[in-house]
């Protein structure tokens, strides 16, 4: 394989600047996050909705939502008393090796409150987000939404997740607001991404 592909995360990599050796990840900790978490119980569900509300359970579990979506999963602490109600944790989207303060995003509140979740948002919009990665407006995609994995998901399913979202419990939860590269950000965050070696090369 001519090229490798490095997880940020995970690989040590060491670069030589002055004759010195460099551990790029010096400063990082690996973290395990919670990638699979159990979808919140809906309620008060209308006879006619439970197989598609069922469905959209289904699938929020297999699409690992409560990954970023709630709090304190992004470093295998989830709180299980918020799901899906937003992270204070965030996810840098830009090079921590080419910018010192990295653009951060907190991922949203996902349950139906009013005043800080989708509940203001039509079914339309919410499966935009699902299916595009658009906001509430459809002005810009949501950084690091994983949308192109879900750009296939089917008219039924998609609303089969709205109509979840829409029958599980909401929760007023704030989430801080995103911070462009180059700002100091005032709540912690975590790194994703893969990154190619640029000078090594494995036969």
């Amino acid at each position: 394989m001519r090229h490798a592909l490095v997880s940020l995360l995970v690989a040590a990599l060491a670069a030589c600047t002055s004759g010195a050796s460099y551990d790029l990840l010096a400063d990082y900790e690996e973290l395990d996050g919670a990638m699979i978490l159990d979808a919140p119980t809906p309620v008060e569900v209308a006879p006619e909705n439970r197989e598609a509300v069922s469905r959209g359970e289904y699938l929020v579990e297999l699409l690992g939502c409560g990954a970023c979506h709630t709090d304190g999963a992004l470093i295998g602490e989830p709180d299980m008393e918020r799901p899906l109600a937003g992270s204070s944790i965030g996810i840098a989207y830009t090079s921590p090796l080419e910018n010192r303060y990295p653009g951060i995003v907190y991922a949203p509140n996902i349950t139906s409150d009013d005043e800080t979740g989708i509940g203001q948002w039509s079914d339309g919009q919410v499966a935009d987000a699902i299916r595009a990665g658009l906001g509430r407006h459809g002005e810009r995609r949501i950084l690091v939404m994983p949308w192109q994995g879900y750009a296939q998901i089917s008219n039924e399913d998609a609303f089969a997740i709205v109509g979840y979202l829409r029958n599980i419990k909401p929760i007023r939860n704030q989430v801080p607001g995103d911070v462009p590269a180059g700002t100091m950000a005032g709540h912690p965050y975590v790194h994703f991404g893969i990154y190619r070696s640029r000078g090594l090369i494995f036969d």
